[in-house]
């Protein structure tokens, strides 16, 4: 796969995940409070689904930067690593807080961390790509 490729793939899923978070965002606040009921959906829910969206748009942004990065400054390895590190942490770890807000299955908490760590390889192997480039 070419530079160019996976910049396009990181900026798409990017793009894609921001949309989502802001669709979800706004179907926590409004559509799932009235279909839980209010004392169900405070007693943990609406933390849980507001952590979710949170994180997302925080990958969703740091993707759509890493598909704008030059590339002299990351290599097409670490944007293809970091990209897939963002795309499926967010999937598992937000997909996660998303389904156990809504039908608090404990089993799926198993995800949570597995995605969490994805997130972490990702911001660490990031934090490596640029420490390299700075000392050549």
């Amino acid at each position: 796969m070419t530079q160019a490729n996976i910049r396009s793939i990181c900026g798409y899923c990017g793009a894609i995940s921001g949309f989502l978070a802001i669709t979800f965002g706004a179907f926590g606040a409004h559509a799932l409070r009235s279909l839980n009921g209010p004392g169900q959906w405070e007693s943990g829910g609406a933390s849980l689904w507001q952590t979710a969206v949170l994180y997302q748009m925080f990958h969703a942004l740091a993707l759509l930067v890493l598909a704008g990065l030059p590339a002299e400054l990351i290599s097409r390895r670490v944007r293809g690593w970091v990209g897939g590190s963002f795309t499926v942490g967010t999937v598992l770890f937000c997909g996660s807080l998303y389904l156990l807000a809504v039908i608090r299955v404990p089993l799926l908490g198993m995800l949570t961390p597995v995605g969490g760590l994805l997130l972490l390889a990702g911001w660490g192997v990031l934090g490596i790509a640029f420490w390299r480039t700075s000392r050549e």
